[in-house]
């Protein structure tokens, strides 16, 4: 067998598999608590020792990916809100970031203050079409320039000032990455180069600066933020299913969304996006999430009417309970029912506001209409009892007061064995074992 162990450092756990690449199935997955802590290493080599135990494997090739410390931080400033500003925000999510900060127009003072504030990892710099404004994005090189700015930038605007306002960058000791522009004309957005670049940043820049290992070893190890690498996965499975698919990922603290929608002539029509259609797409919500975030599942639910009165009530406790100590393991049925009560409710609403277009920022949302496969991943479902899952994924699917029009023909699964993320790793050198991984593992279960 030809081996490969793909590894996720989550914030909580570091999940560790093994693939054999020529029959693209799992041999042995472990997983381990991270150690923040101390040092990420420690929690990442007991993951890969559990999972090669017993393989009498050596000289295997590691490929891993992280959201530990946090991950990546984004602070994106364009030109006008609702188009440059807009299409940059939606680049950063797809490459894996928390976008913390968005900003447009010209800056002042006041706003890079906030720009300060907001604690970016990185800064997409985009403004104007190719060929079009060029004055807004010099405005605010020059200012980041001038503040002596020391977080990495990413310059992805109107093409025809690339070369000069990277020397600018450059001379003031800006570390700063070139891209192609994420809007080159209107309604045209062109994510991969950008997308690419936060990446090399992040691993460039992010990983070794986080101090999570005291070596350079974790920084040689991690290919991907860990939302990076699941979106490639979902890329590939789409790829392999030849159909329209999404995936709700309920984690402790976000609940994440990812579609991949087959391209649309119609959105190059008269009322196509003016910030473009990004095809391949990832929503975080911030305020969902099982454990540091389930407040904010039973307050958005109770929003979205989902929720009646003295369910709320009790709901909002047992949240609040699951907040104040975000290690709380479900003991008994009648936690793990409230477990998977909370797990639905977040589920229900992200996907509610990806598919209106609240949190792409699409005006006409994003039609779910022909998605074939509804992958449900994070903890909570990956650890369910026995249906617990089906039944969470079962409501999503029967949202008929959501306001979205509902997949019409969609089979929902479950990546109990978490290969969405070592697919998305093993993507660029083992497309064809990604892609068996992900039909087996995800298809034929």
């Amino acid at each position: 067998m030809t081996l490969a162990v793909c590894a996720d450092v989550g914030s909580t756990y570091t999940k560790a598999a093994v693939v054999d690449l020529a029959a693209g199935v799992l041999v042995g997955a472990a997983s381990a608590p991270t150690t923040v802590g101390t040092d990420v290493l420690r929690g990442l080599d007991a993951a890969v020792a559990a999972a090669t135990a017993g393989l009498g494997v050596r000289d295997v090739p590691w490929y891993v990916c992280s959201s530990a410390g946090g991950g990546l931080r984004l602070a994106v400033i364009g030109y006008e809100p609702l188009v440059t500003a807009q299409a940059g925000r939606r680049v950063g999510l797809s490459a894996g970031a928390h976008v913390v900060h968005v900003a447009a127009g010209r800056l002042g003072a006041a706003d890079l203050a906030a720009l300060r504030a907001a604690r970016p990892d990185v800064v997409l710099l985009v403004g104007g079409t190719d060929g079009g404004d060029a004055e807004t994005i010099a405005h605010n090189a020059t200012r980041l320039a001038r503040a002596r700015w020391r977080v990495p930038v990413v310059l992805a605007g109107n093409g025809e000032t690339r070369a000069e306002l990277t020397a600018l960058l450059e001379a003031a000791g800006v570390p700063v990455t070139a891209a192609d522009n994420v809007l080159p004309r209107i309604g045209v957005l062109a994510p991969a180069s950008a997308r690419a670049a936060i990446r090399a940043v992040f691993l460039r820049h992010v990983i070794g600066g986080k101090r999570l290992s005291r070596g350079t070893r974790f920084a040689r190890l991690v290919r991907a933020a860990t939302p990076d690498a699941v979106l490639t996965g979902v890329e590939v499975l789409a790829d392999t299913i030849g159909g329209d698919l999404a995936v709700v990922d309920v984690g402790g603290a976000t609940t994440d969304v990812y579609s991949v929608l087959t391209p649309d002539e119609r959105a190059t029509g008269p009322g196509r996006e003016v910030a473009g259609s990004l095809w391949r797409a990832r929503t975080v919500e911030g305020d969902l999430g099982m454990r540091w975030s389930a407040p904010g599942v039973v307050r958005a639910a109770a929003e979205e009417r989902l929720l009646a009165p003295a369910e709320q009530d009790d709901l909002a406790a047992a949240a609040a309970r699951r907040a104040a100590d975000p290690a709380f393991l479900a003991a008994d049925h009648a936690e793990r029912a409230v477990d998977a009560r909370i797990a639905t409710l977040a589920a229900t609403v992200a996907l509610r506001r990806h598919a209106r277009g609240a949190a792409t920022g699409e005006r006409a949302g994003r039609d779910l209409r022909d998605v074939r496969l509804m992958v449900g991943s994070g903890g909570v479902l990956r650890h369910a009892p026995a249906g617990t899952a089906g039944q969470v994924l079962a409501a999503v699917l029967g949202d008929h007061a959501g306001g979205w029009a509902l997949p019409r023909d969609a089979r929902a699964a479950v990546d109990v064995d978490y290969v969405l993320a070592a697919g998305g790793l093993l993507a660029e050198e083992h497309r064809a074992a990604a892609s068996a991984l992900l039909r087996h593992h995800l298809t034929t279960h």
